[in-house]
Formats: C-alpha cells, sequence, structure tokens
C-alpha cells in the first residue's frame, strides 16, 4: 500500500483560488444539503505556549472524499521564526479507509479560508461593492483579499494594523495580484468606511465597534476560531444578520461564541448557515442597507475538499513521491 506525499511547495504550485473558490463553494453546498458528515472540531491547550492543536475530520459524500487535518494556532511563533498556524492533511478512501495522500496543509489552510471568505461574499455583499477595509495585515488578510478579487471589481483597499509596517507589507504583497488605491492606518475605525470589511486577528476583546459599521456592510469575520475569541462587539452581532459556516462548531469557537456565552446573543440568533443560503433554503441579503455578518470558524469539509483537488491535479500531473506504507 502506497501513499501519495505531497510538500508544501507541491501543494502551493498545484493549488489556485479559482479552484480553491469552486471546490469550497460546492462543499458549502453540500453541507447545506446535509451531504457531509463534520464532527466539530476537537482541541488541545497548550495554554503556557499560548496555541493549541486542533482535529479536522470530515466526509463530503457527494465527492466521496474523506479525511482529516490536524492544525495548530500559536499565537508566539512568529517570534521564533516560525508561522503562526501549520497543518497536514491526510485524505482518506470512504471505501477501504486507507490513506491516499498526505500533503502540507499550512498554504491549503490560508487558501481555503480566503475562498469561503470570497463565497459568502459573493452571497451577502452588495453586487457592487467596491471598497474592502482590512483589521489585521497578516498571512490570512493576503487570501481574504485574493478571494474577494476574483469576485468583486475592488477600486480601494483599506488596511488597518497595529504594526505600519506590516500593513506595508501585505500592501508590497497585495499589489502583486490587485492593482488599486491602498490606504494603510493604524486605526481600525478607517477600516469599516467600506463595503467589505475583514477582521483577521487573534484578538480576545472586539477590535470593531458597532458604531463604526455603516449600513449596508457585509464583515467577514475570520479570527475568532477558538474558545473566547471575538473581534466584533456583541451589539453589533445582535444588529446584524449573522450567517456561519458550521452552527455546532460556531457557537462553541466562532464569532458569536462570546456573545451566546455572556446571553447577549442567542443561538436561535443566528439566521443561517451559508450552506442553505448557497442551495435557496434561506435568502442572502435582502435590502442594501442590511448588515451581514459571515462568521467563518473554518471546516473540516473545506480542508477535504480543496485537498481532493490537489491530489487530483498531482496524480495528473506526476508531482509529489508514493510511500510505502505496507
Amino acid at each position: 500500500m502506497e501513499v501519495l506525499w505531497l510538500a508544501e511547495e507541491d501543494v502551493t504550485s498545484l493549488l489556485n483560488m479559482d479552484d480553491a473558490i469552486a471546490a469550497v463553494e460546492k462543499a458549502f453546498a453540500d453541507h447545506g444539503r446535509c451531504l457531509t458528515q463534520m464532527p466539530p472540531k476537537s482541541y488541545l491547550y497548550f495554554s503556557k505556549y499560548d496555541g493549541d492543536l486542533r482535529a479536522m475530520p470530515a466526509y463530503l459524500e457527494g465527492l466521496e472524499a474523506a479525511g482529516v487535518k490536524i492544525v495548530n494556532v500559536h499565537a508566539r511563533n512568529p517570534e521564533i521564526g516560525l508561522p503562526t498556524v501549520m497543518a497536514l492533511l491526510v485524505l482518506n478512501s470512504p471505501k477501504t479507509g486507507a490513506p491516499v495522500s498526505i500533503m502540507g496543509a499550512t498554504y491549503l489552510t490560508s487558501m481555503r479560508t480566503g475562498a469561503a471568505g470570497a463565497v459568502a461574499a459573493k452571497h451577502l455583499a452588495r453586487p457592487k461593492s467596491r471598497v474592502v477595509g482590512l483589521v489585521g495585515a497578516g498571512v490570512q488578510a493576503r487570501t481574504q483579499l485574493l478571494g474577494l478579487s476574483k469576485i468583486f471589481e475592488i477600486e480601494r483597499v483599506i488596511v488597518s494594523d497595529r504594526s505600519i509596517d506590516n500593513a506595508k507589507s501585505f500592501v508590497k504583497y497585495a499589489s502583486k495580484f490587485l492593482d488599486c488605491d491602498y490606504h494603510l492606518t493604524t486605526d481600525a475605525k478607517d477600516a469599516c468606511d467600506c463595503d467589505i470589511l475583514v477582521t483577521a486577528t487573534p484578538a480576545r476583546r472586539p477590535v470593531v465597534k458597532e458604531s463604526w459599521v455603516k449600513a449596508g456592510t457585509h464583515i467577514n469575520a475570520i479570527g475568532a476560531d477558538a474558545q473566547g475569541k471575538q473581534e466584533l462587539q456583541s451589539s453589533l452581532t445582535r444588529k446584524a444578520k449573522i450567517v456561519v459556516d458550521d452552527i455546532a462548531q460556531a457557537a462553541h469557537s466562532g464569532e458569536v461564541n462570546v456573545p451566546i456565552s455572556e446571553g447577549a446573543l442567542k443561538p436561535d440568533d443566528i439566521f443561517a448557515q451559508i450552506g442553505e443560503i448557497i442551495v435557496g433554503k434561506k435568502p442572502g441579503r435582502t435590502c442594501e442597507e442590511e448588515i451581514t455578518i459571515f462568521d467563518s470558524t473554518g471546516l473540516g469539509i473545506q480542508d477535504v475538499a480543496v485537498g481532493s483537488v490537489v491530489y487530483e491535479k498531482a496524480l495528473s500531473s506526476g508531482m509529489g513521491v508514493w510511500l510505502k506504507l505496507a
């Protein structure tokens, strides 16, 4: 028995944003049709190291693909020259359970999260959105903007980060794929003067206030992916139409987890899962003035769907190394 090993550089060369968006939208749709199995993430917490390790199993029945991703989030890693997030994905045959591929999934994780933001904005933001605001200018902000640039004609990007050097580095990277007007700031309030707002920080206290957000704004809340994390003021979540990737997971570890734990929000206040909107079970945006929030926690089905695309492309191109397991 052999398994195909794909290193990070292999995955990076095989995966593009267009493929990621298509795979993630299909995975969300299958989730909306109840054609997936996906237990909530399991966590190991390393509090003294300011980090955690997560296991994310998933099965997409329509795609006939299954697997599990293990991924860490360690906020201090950049101080020692390591990425904050690192991941490994194992794909398994649903028919036999045998592993068919193991691949580096750090780049894949960033890309599928950016794709999820693009898919959500496609269904929830105003179609003529032209201005994007970013709170947080790290690695995840890059693929968020890349994904949005595939859906919208972006004319201006407001980049907010506590470090102006980080914002400058972001613009240097983003300018390679998006030629538009960039405004750099250290004030998160400035970034809220936009059509689509992306929050991609590790915050445990709100970094965006309700009063800063204009009518009609769509928000991709990306950073809150573990219990206790929160980027948006709780009153803002009460005011907006909230759409999550998965209700069970979001209630535990998404942007809504803190408002729910405080009693400021009830699970019933969540309007829909994004898959339900994609397949037409529930409406997306219903008026120009509506504020919409996509609470993105990151789903195992996204990883398996995108990983399957990478695996099939690797088979076609002959890329990767076959390892003997038995």
